[in-house]
């Protein structure tokens, strides 16, 4: 009767979610929920252990001991969160990858032709998805979230598989110590650096796209690029455009100076593009061609979904760092992993702090693998004689 009353409080254990501030993790001062994927194991071991006093009634009730280990198992989550073994690498060859946005037509088609190794993953991103991305030629159906999500992720591992192919290219990818990828593209970091396989890659961004483009139809939103302008400046145009809509507003993709992306409702974005020229002298606003209002809280149904895939696919240790787009820091632990990656459909990305944390670092040569040149680009922006060398796909 006790192995299955501790049983049945380890499943719950498993579910519960623990309040803990963001100021412990990485010094901001909003609330944050952490997931305690491995209480479960670790409560039952230690209930079964203990289970004398338990059962006896030595005045330890078994709400006492759930209260306390599942305390300790959050603490200890915080802790991996907060210090991790990866902090103390020093970039050398990094290894970026794109995020969605960058996929164009006959994306992958030349590389399959000419590498045997990208051909074979179009050939199991096939089986997975049901469709042959090769044979997509409707723009309309590529730019959709559903679509594109996968479509890139496949793209960037294949041409990771046309630089093995060419001369030194073997040395290269050897050589990388460092991954990092914009939004969709951390997935893409982490297949590359072992950390899922490239058909679970598949698997969560066909339906991490799929949750996103749900949670996009579901609500009037989008993004609007504002150019020209500092972060600072770039926040005080949304506080405008959300106080003059009633309507919500924030930046989502820190890029770089003078280039921020903007999420939120479609009222409100079309203010920001109303307002952010004449009477905030930015360069230009530009609404971008985006399902919703990505990595903001318009993006919240889409967590419960990627979280239940997520839980169901294998997550080992990278063997490089893989740097979040939530907090720019890297992480070791599989637990953090997965629960860094629900955070990221709804925290905004910070790449801007990302690329200036591996310039400080020492980095030394950096390479973009998959379709356009969208990430050397920006770099051009944050640092000029920082040369990002394209691999596409």
């Amino acid at each position: 009767m006790i192995a299955f009353v501790l049983l049945c409080l380890a499943c719950a254990c498993h579910a519960r979610r623990v309040q803990i501030s963001n100021e412990q993790v990485r010094g901001s001062t909003d609330d944050e929920t952490i997931g305690i994927s491995d209480a479960a194991e670790a409560l039952a071991t230690v209930l079964l252990a203990q289970s004398p006093s338990v059962a006896g009634g030595h005045g330890m009730t078994i709400n006492k001991h759930i209260d306390s280990r599942v305390g300790q198992s959050a603490r200890t989550l915080q802790v991996r969160m907060a210090y991790d073994e990866f902090d103390s690498v020093k970039p050398g060859t990094v290894f970026m990858f794109p995020g969605q946005g960058a996929q164009a037509i006959g994306m992958g088609v030349e590389v399959a032709k000419e590498v045997p190794a990208a051909a074979q993953l179009y050939a199991k991103a096939k089986d997975i998805l049901g469709y042959d991305l090769l044979e997509i030629d409707d723009k309309a159906k590529l730019d959709t979230t559903a679509v594109s999500q996968p479509a890139i992720f496949v793209a960037s591992m294949a041409a990771v598989e046309k630089l093995r192919a060419s001369e030194g290219g073997e040395d290269i990818i050897n050589s990388a110590n460092v991954a990092a990828g914009l939004s969709l593209g951390e997935y893409t970091a982490l297949a590359f650096a072992g950390a899922i396989s490239f058909e679970d890659g598949v698997r969560i961004t066909k339906a991490r796209g799929e949750a996103m483009q749900a949670a996009a139809d579901a609500s009037s939103s989008g993004m609007v690029s504002v150019i020209g302008l500092d972060k600072e400046k770039t926040a005080e145009v949304c506080a405008a455009a959300a106080e003059a809509t009633g309507k919500p507003i924030a930046i989502a993709n820190f890029l770089c100076n003078g280039n921020y992306a903007c999420s939120g409702a479609m009222e409100a974005v079309d203010k920001v593009v109303e307002i952010a020229k004449p009477d905030f002298k930015a360069r230009m606003a530009v609404k971008l061609a985006v399902a919703g209002a990505f990595h903001t809280d318009f993006m919240a149904p889409a967590v419960a979904t990627l979280g239940e895939v997520l839980e169901s696919v294998e997550v080992t240790k990278p063997r490089i760092p893989v740097i979040s787009n939530v907090d720019a820091k890297a992480h070791s632990d599989p637990a953090v992993i997965k629960e860094i990656l629900t955070k990221q459909v709804t925290g905004p990305v910070q790449w801007e702090t990302t690329m200036n944390n591996l310039l400080a670092g020492g980095m030394e040569k950096a390479y973009e693998l998959g379709p356009g040149k969208v990430l050397s680009g920006i770099m051009k922006r944050i640092n000029k004689k920082f040369v990002v060398e394209n691999i596409e796909a």
